[in-house]
């Protein structure tokens, strides 16, 4: 038999063979016992054979147990082919020595010295098979006897009887037999022969087909999705745990006299109270003993480290403290105490791991329990954890010790000496006594259980007669996993031996078999070496099976098992082994970015779906040098292996593809990848929001990054949603989608990302996506830092920020420090001067410079284009107006301009110019204290504003005074500005008055143009922000913010604080269509709009707000403890000006196509809006209040009522073409022609009227409550006192009459329907159902519906068609009426329903509900806000959810499958409706995994008396 292929699926082989009626040939016996050797030595030389060439093969070995002769290294077969290139001299003589040994058996077997069954073993190999027990592979060696030898026959027979039963029977396998019969004219001919190999394909590819269909896949619902994602995370370190234990020897008195204690977590918490001796376990296989682990392990979330290396942490450190610190306030109680497990922080860079260990609390808090690891050659972290001055305690009996240091024991020479014994007889080797000694004289230098595993590798390669000196055994673990790795090179090729420990060992979690063989079959150089010499590479060429699956029998002891999301990996026992590895295999950066680049590649299916890939190398290559394209046949890797929500998950790309686009260099497929919509819902369903987030927020790559701050967006969103999508992953879509429409004109890269989401709606075969965001109520963040955690307790003295987007923090502490922009962390300054560091008491900025003050007077002015240099400005205080003195002066502020710094101090008068270039200092003095300061745009002039009202004009080139102006009330100078085109120059003074002067000339005192006053007499101005492009001034008060027109200088307007609360600083957006301002003890930024006045967002901070911060493109919050928010502008902007009405939206109205739409909320204006542009593009304005809004059904006119006038407008044009006034209507109208228009009055006359000229055709006396027109325009229908009458539309008169007289019942509800024009469907009050024939005036009773399900007339709807009727809504009950199957329909929706609405079409249901599901300890906003959620009808299947923004007012589902919204402030949104079971094509009921059908939601019945009812026959009324 030969392997013809072997397949893997999870953890099942799949073993093919062609099982056939002739062998092949047998190679030579590797090993031979000694008495058998000399026996056939002996047996052959009595009858002449000659010997002498076996003897030279073989050799005698005393170091194999029993002794035995082997084969000499030469004559062995090789994995690699390049090895050993056989000659056909080579082969004749292998021939001939066959047949020697074969010939010796014989005699031997004839003269009865040797067994049949035991020379059966010399006449073929088949016997010599692998079963390992981790992967089932089994291998084949066939050989051809010589007539002397058992026939093909009776091994045939052998093999099929009693082998092959043997072995299936004893492991399980599934097998399938066929039998074929030979042409003995043409033997087994190619075509046969494919045909057998095709048959077997195919029965293989249906089995592996069936047992896919086969597993238990779950459907991917939100909770079992959560579910899933915590259980794995517990399995996988509970496995982790299981491993470790297996490593150790754990030896205590008191679990060898209660083994029970092996299932008490106090075993663990309590280590202090029990002596250990813990050592290396020296037995190879894993024991069966109980491991001992932590059993609330799951409570913590933070990351245990990857025993194989080190793996950088994705969290800064202030985040994991802040995290842990939360961990100790909150999970632990007595019933549930918390047990941290810290392993790995001695080997975390920058000595983090010991400022971990700093900010826990001591002592640690009650029900509390710290395991710590750390290597006893790196003591910081156990210096970090030992009281002050205290060295670690080794536990003792009886211990108290608050810290207790448990030492792991090492064993000795003699225990490892053992160990290496034992492991060589398990493996049938041994040792002389002088290779012996070497080896204990090695040991004696490195007494690790790792080094005696690898010299067990490394002894078991010597024979007995080997020259073995000091220098032939390696002196430690690197250099024995060194001539370990050299050896492997040897059997298996260089180059395939290098890239697998290669590929391990750059693994971010290790590889599965499977992916480490489509890797090496991808590899160029590896496939390469396994061409041999003359040989041309197939078109579909991997590499051997058989080779890998050796390869990693030889790594098998040093490699260990692990569950990592989902899938079984491999990985180094050691750490050691990655370090030895990357030093021989991975010293330069080109030779690692290429391993990361080739997984990479595999990773994201490059090469998968036959996609062919360059085989450039070779030893047939260098004769044409061109280059050849193989398909290697590699996996796909698509983010989920389905396109619907019951998919499973592929989160070996998830957890890997990141890690090797980075160490590649990729960064363009890195950044497409953190910006693809497919790969974040991949990583967010498999419970991973969190590192997505942080991938979304790293640092690495940002250099290179083009969409730095789209990427901030997106992980803002997440964030801000973490808590409904970790709860609701399915949800990820619609949020997304919701929150990224309103800044897609700002970030127009990721309009790429919703189109992913819609394709991926598209491809799923239906749902709910957004197709008009209503506006923000809020704006993501696109940075939020927080400081370290020492600074707890510290505020903020003083901020400010330069026009680089560099911010600066002096802390009250006297420290300060820096965010350098997006993608930064906030860093620390350090100063010192004179062997002391300073302290700081403010900073200031001024275009591209920023100047710091110490609490010692010292100033230090950095340039923020150039290098990170601060220059001190020397003494400038000492002047001739200011004597020195010893008390800290404050700097006031300072002007750039020209390289020359223009700076003023508190409550003195004169100001200090410094030259940059030069480094000199001049000063110039004011009449009195300087208040603020403007200079020239060419720094030859400079305006200094005073304390008494005084502005000074100073020449700084010759330092003399040109001229002064004061303005009348002679109130402090707080604000200059300076308009040099029109040689202007206007003064803000205290009050919030603004005077204007001409300042032409340059000799003459300033000339007074203007003086504006606003009435306000307090002194309470806070700030001003002017911007000249837009030629606004703002000025904020307290109470007030006033905004200056500044082309004229007039009062523009003016807004009140609210009531209770005071401005604390205000500051306009960039184009000025808006200001965010500061309230006290408010925790937001409010922004209001200076169009309308009102305040249309609130923007959260991290903390309590201190100061805001115009930057160039960011609004920065700084809060009170130093933590820093930026918003982008634009988005600001965006969301700030997005429409909306001024009050809730009453109503809307759609036109046919969908395209235009119309809403009103209730004020003087109705807004046409434009579905394609979320726009309104026309505002149609009433002398009153819009109470009705009508649209005509041919979307021509529009009709509206408003204080009791109709309007009648047209809707291309936007003209009113009619007005009616007096008609004191409280409702309107249209005919469904389009052509006439009614008039409802509850006390008047109802009317009548054309709709083009307001003719009047009728009167209508009767008041008809809830009126609806036929749908043939006939009679208006309608309700008075309990009947249900129909007036003619011609005549006015009441021409027809619904009434149940003989059971005295009220119609509470009725409907036309406008498929049936001539029916009517009507409701009673008893729970009647009745149709209602108008024209011929007969009525049919068809059932009576049961209590629960009584119409409520205010929710009374019906499709068009007449199917479907929607008769109440009860809490979170909804019951329909489905006319069609003559059934009712009861389901409960999410949470109560405060709005439902039918489809006209009868298609879908829309619903709005409030979620009643909520964590007790949930506080996220998104959960406790509404949801709308549309079911379809047919079936009761839910088409899609969104959560809503904000509340909602009103709900009109259309017909063209759009649900639109609108909402309380104004803003609407539409939502559209995919569904491919409407749009045309065959509708299936989905089948959920057991292959039956989903009950239907409509279909369950609510209860016998309903089924009952629902079902009473009809009662005719007779016809007179």
């Amino acid at each position: 038999a030969s392997p013809c292929c072997c397949s893997f699926c999870a953890h099942m082989a799949v073993l093919q063979a062609l099982v056939g009626h002739q062998y092949g040939t047998a190679s030579l016996p590797a090993q031979v016992e000694v008495s058998e050797y000399q026996l056939l030595l002996q047996e052959g030389q009595q009858v002449g054979v000659s010997t002498r060439e076996l003897e030279r093969v073989y050799q005698r070995d005393e170091n194999t147990i029993p002794p035995s002769y082997c084969l000499r290294p030469a004559h062995r077969h090789t994995c690699c082919p390049q090895v050993i290139v056989f000659t056909e001299e080579m082969k004749a003589k292998e021939d001939e020595l066959r047949k020697v040994f074969q010939t010796t058996v014989s005699l031997c077997v004839h003269g009865g010295l040797m067994t049949p069954e035991r020379a059966q073993s010399y006449y073929r190999s088949g016997e010599r098979y692998c079963m390992y027990k981790k992967r089932h592979i089994l291998y084949f060696q066939a050989s051809t006897p010589d007539q002397r030898t058992p026939t093909d026959g009776q091994l045939f027979s052998e093999l099929c009887d009693n082998f092959l039963p043997g072995l299936i029977t004893s492991s399980q396998l599934l097998v399938y037999t066929t039998a074929t019969e030979c042409d003995r004219r043409h033997g087994y001919t190619t075509a046969r022969r494919r045909g057998y190999a095709k048959s077997l394909c195919q029965q293989v590819y249906s089995d592996l087909v069936g047992l896919i269909d086969s597993l238990d896949i779950l459907e991917s619902s939100e909770a079992s999705q959560l579910g899933d994602a915590l259980s794995r995370e517990q399995a996988e370190q509970e496995e982790l745990c299981d491993i470790m234990s297996r490593f150790y020897d754990i030896v205590r008195p008191e679990e060898e006299k209660n083994p029970s204690d092996l299932d008490d977590p106090s075993c663990i918490t309590n280590l202090r109270d029990h002596k250990s001796n813990c050592s290396l376990d020296p037995h190879p296989e894993p024991t069966t003993r109980e491991p001992v682990s932590d059993r609330n392990q799951d409570d913590s979330t933070v990351p245990c480290p990857d025993p194989s290396g080190i793996i950088k942490p994705d969290i800064c450190l202030s985040e994991l403290k802040e995290r842990l610190s939360s961990f100790l306030s909150l999970l632990p109680s007595t019933k549930q105490p918390l047990v941290l497990i810290l392993d790995g922080l001695d080997h975390i860079e920058n000595n983090f791991g010991s400022q971990i260990i700093e900010s826990l609390p001591s002592p640690l808090p009650p029900n509390v329990k710290l395991i710590l690891t750390a290597s006893s050659n790196r003591t910081h972290v156990l210096q970090a954890i030992t009281p002050q001055g205290s060295q670690p305690q080794c536990v003792s009996e009886g211990s108290e010790k608050e810290y207790v240091c448990v030492p792991l024991g090492l064993v000795n020479r003699k225990q490892c000496v053992k160990m290496l014994a034992s492991l060589l007889d398990s493996s049938g080797r041994r040792v002389t006594s002088g290779q012996q000694a070497l080896v204990n004289q090695a040991l004696n230098s490195c007494c690790l259980t790792l080094y005696a595993r690898l010299l067990h590798r490394h002894t078991s390669l010597w024979h007995s007669d080997s020259d073995v000196t000091e220098s032939s055994i390696p002196d430690g673990v690197h250099s024995s996993v060194s001539a370990l790795l050299d050896h492997l090179e040897e059997k298996h090729g260089s180059s395939m031996l290098a890239r697998a420990v290669s590929y391990l060992t750059l693994s971010r979690t290790g590889l599965t078999e499977a992916e480490l063989a489509d890797l090496l079959c991808s590899d160029e150089g590896v496939l390469s070496e396994h061409l041999q010499q003359g040989e041309s590479p197939s078109s579909n060429m991997r590499v051997p099976q058989v080779h890998v699956e050796i390869l990693l029998l030889d790594l098998s002891r040093f490699l260990i098992r692990r569950t990592v999301a989902g899938s079984r990996v491999l990985f180094w026992v050691s750490r050691h082994f990655k370090l030895v590895v990357a030093k021989k295999y991975l010293g330069t950066r080109e030779v690692r970015k290429e391993i990361h680049s080739a997984m990479a590649d595999y990773f994201s299916g490059r090469w998968a779906y036959g996609s062919s890939q360059p085989l450039k190398s070779g030893p047939n290559m260098d004769i044409a040098q061109m280059e050849l394209h193989t398909d290697r046949q590699s996996s796909s890797q698509p983010f989920a292996y389905s396109a619907t929500e019951v998919a499973r998950l592929n989160l070996r790309q998830v957890s890997e593809l990141l890690h090797h686009l980075q160490g590649s260099n990729k960064w363009k497929e890195l950044e497409h990848l953190l910006m693809y919509f497919g790969f974040h819902q991949a990583v967010v369903r498999a419970g991973l929001l969190g590192d997505l987030v942080a991938m979304l927020e790293g640092e690495e790559g940002s250099s290179h990054s083009r969409f730095s701050r789209e990427k901030a967006l997106l992980a803002s969103i997440l964030n801000s949603c973490a808590c409904l999508l970790q709860s609701s992953p399915l949800q990820l879509p619609t949020v997304m989608e919701a929150s990224l429409l309103p800044y897609l004109e700002v970030f127009p890269a990721l309009k790429g990302y919703v189109r992913d989401i819609r394709n991926e709606r598209s491809k799923r075969g239906g749902g709910l996506g957004v197709a008009l965001s209503p506006a923000p109520s809020s704006v993501p963040f696109v940075q939020c830092l927080k400081f370290d955690a020492k600074t707890k307790g510290v505020s903020v003295a003083e901020a400010a920020g330069t026009e680089r987007g560099i911010v600066a923090e002096v802390m009250d502490d006297g420290t300060v420090w820096f965010w350098k922009g997006s993608g930064c962390n906030v860093v620390k300054l350090l100063l010192s001067c004179e062997q002391k560091e300073l302290k700081f008491a403010g900073v200031k900025s001024s275009g591209q410079f920023m100047l710091l003050s110490t609490q010692c007077n010292k100033l230090f002015l950095w340039d923020v284009t150039g290098p990170e240099m601060f220059l001190q400005l020397q003494d400038p205080l000492k002047t001739e107006f200011v004597p020195e003195s010893s008390q800290q002066t404050q700097i006031e502020g300072f002007v750039a301009c020209q390289k020359k710094l223009f700076m003023w101090w508190k409550d003195e008068s004169f100001v200090s110019v410094f030259d940059v270039s030069s480094e000199t200092l001049t000063h110039f003095q004011c009449q009195s204290c300087v208040t603020c300061l403007v200079c020239s745009s060419n720094g030859f002039y400079m305006y200094c504003g005073q304390e008494e009202g005084t502005v000074s004009i100073f020449d700084t080139i010759t330092g003399s005074l040109l001229g002064t102006c004061s303005n009348s009330n002679h109130n402090a100078v707080t604000s200059v500005f300076l308009c040099e085109d029109k040689k202007e120059m206007a003064c803000v003074h205290r009050t919030g008055n603004v005077t204007l002067w001409d300042v032409t000339a340059k000799t003459k005192p300033p000339r007074l143009v203007k003086e504006s006053f606003t009435g306000d007499t307090s002194n309470n101005i806070l700030n001003t922000d002017y911007s000249d492009e837009i030629d606004t001034l703002l000025v904020c008060h307290s109470h007030q913010v006033t905004l200056w027109d500044t082309c004229d200088w007039e009062l523009w307007d003016q807004f009140l604080a609210p009531q209770g609360r005071a401005f604390t600083q205000a500051v306009l957006s960039q184009d000025g269509h808006l200001f965010l301002a500061l309230l006290n003890a408010c925790p937001f930024v409010l922004v209001w709009r200076v169009s309308t006045g009102h305040c249309v967002l609130s923007l959260k901070a991290n903390k309590q707000p201190r100061t805001l911060l115009k930057m160039p493109s960011d609004i920065i919050c700084v809060a009170h403890d130093g933590c820093l928010t930026a918003w982008d502008s634009e988005t600001i902007e965006a969301a700030g000006t997005a429409p909306k009405m001024g009050c809730g939206v009453k109503e809307v109205a759609v036109e046919r196509t969908g395209e235009w739409f119309y809403t009103t909320d209730g004020s003087e204006t109705v807004w046409r809006w434009r579905l394609e542009t979320g726009l309104p593009h026309a505002n149609i304005l009433h002398d009153g209040p819009v109470e009705k809004l009508r649209l005509s059904p041919n979307d021509i006119h529009l009709v509206t009522l408003s204080a009791g006038e109709i309007y009648v407008w047209q809707t291309e044009t936007g003209e009113n073409i009619l007005r009616m006034s007096g008609s004191r209507a409280t409702d309107i109208l249209i005919t469904h022609n389009g052509n006439f228009g009614v008039s409802i009055s509850e006390r008047w006359l109802s009317r009548v009227w054309k709709l083009v000229n307001g003719s009047i055709v009728c009167s209508i006396h009767s008041y008809l409550r809830d009126a609806q027109v036929s749908p043939e325009n006939t009679f208006l229908i309608g309700l008075r006192r309990g009947d249900l009458l129909a007036a003619s539309l011609w005549s006015g008169a009441i021409s027809k009459r619904f009434s149940c007289v003989a059971n005295s019942e009220l119609v509470v509800a009725f409907h036309t329907i406008s498929e049936h024009p001539d029916f009517v469907v009507v409701m009673a009050a008893s729970g009647a159902v009745y149709t209602w024939k108008v024209a011929e005036e007969t009525v049919c009773r068809h059932f009576q519906l049961p209590y629960m399900f009584h119409c409520q007339p205010q929710h009374f709807q019906m499709s068009s068609n007449g199917k479907y009727a929607l008769l109440s809504t009860h809490n979170e009950v909804i019951n329909l009426m489905d006319l069609s199957q003559v059934r009712l329909c009861s389901f409960k929706a999410e949470g109560p329903v405060i709005k439902a609405c039918l489809d006209k079409n009868g298609c879908y249901i829309a619903y709005i509900s409030y979620p009643t599901t909520l964590e007790k300890s949930c506080v996220c906003s998104l959960h406790a806000r509404p949801v709308l959620t549309v079911v379809r009808l047919t079936d009761g299947e839910r088409i899609g959810s969104v959560c809503l923004s904000k509340n909602p007012s009103t709900l009109v589902a259309y017909k063209r499958q759009c649900v639109f919204v609108g909402f309380e402030d104004g803003s609407v949104g539409v939502y559209s409706i995919s569904d491919l079971a409407i749009n045309g094509e065959e509708f299936r009921c989905r089948d959920n995994l057991n292959g039956q059908l989903k009950q239907c939601p409509f279909e369950r019945t609510p209860s016998t008396e309903a089924l009952r009812s629902s079902f009473i026959s009809v009662k005719r009324k007779p016809n007179n």
